[in-house]
């Protein structure tokens, strides 16, 4: 994926670019900006840092008497061929329950914004298809391990995912910054739309 978006960029006619993503759109900005630092400005990785060995270490199960939200669907969306069949024309209940276990402000996002969700995942070739992301981490572990710290700015913005941003960055940047977003779960471009804009324009304008 960030090869493609390289592509793009060269078809553009763009020198350099700012590239930024949230999620896993984040693992793939930063893998841009790893793989064609040449290209890269400047990079903004939004409340998830890009897979590394640290993901292994993750718990699976809920810790008794803790306070945690253990990522059960990144286990889950490893199988092959069974969350299609089980989830095909039911992904509302994922999207439902995601939404109300990830977000802090539930009016953030609204039913219409909910249905549009679960419309474009419903299918066994979508949810497929959004799975497969979730089958290249270990692939894409095993990249991380061949990368060199960048040296371009880079500034990590997190809600709920600040901790992991804090732990995985210093290890992937020299020029980083790093802004917490208060009282703020993993949507952060949509439960803080304003704060969030204001730290990335910031950023872009140093």
């Amino acid at each position: 994926m960030a090869k493609d978006i390289f592509e793009l960029v060269k078809k553009l006619g763009f020198e350099k670019v700012y590239i930024g993503g949230h999620d896993i759109g984040a693992h793939v900005a930063l893998s841009f900006a790893v793989n064609h630092p040449e290209t890269a400005a400047k990079l903004i990785m939004l409340d998830t840092p890009h897979p590394d060995t640290g993901m292994y270490h993750l718990p699976m199960l809920p810790v008794f008497g803790a306070n945690y939200l253990y990522p059960w669907w990144l286990a889950f969306n490893q199988v092959k061929e069974l969350p299609e069949q089980l989830l095909e024309g039911r992904m509302d209940i994922v999207i439902e329950w995601l939404f109300k276990n990830l977000l802090k402000d539930q009016e953030s996002i609204s039913d219409f914004d909910k249905a549009v969700y679960s419309s474009a995942y419903n299918d066994k070739n979508a949810i497929r298809a959004s799975n497969a992301w979730y089958q290249a981490f270990p692939k894409d572990i095993e990249d991380s391990k061949t990368y060199d710290k960048l040296k371009i700015p880079v500034i990590g913005i997190g809600g709920s995912g600040y901790d992991l941003l804090q732990m995985s960055l210093p290890n992937t940047a020299t020029n980083l910054q790093l802004k917490k977003i208060e009282d703020c779960g993993h949507f952060i471009l949509s439960e803080k739309p304003n704060e969030t804009a204001e730290l990335m324009i910031n950023f872009l304008m140093q």
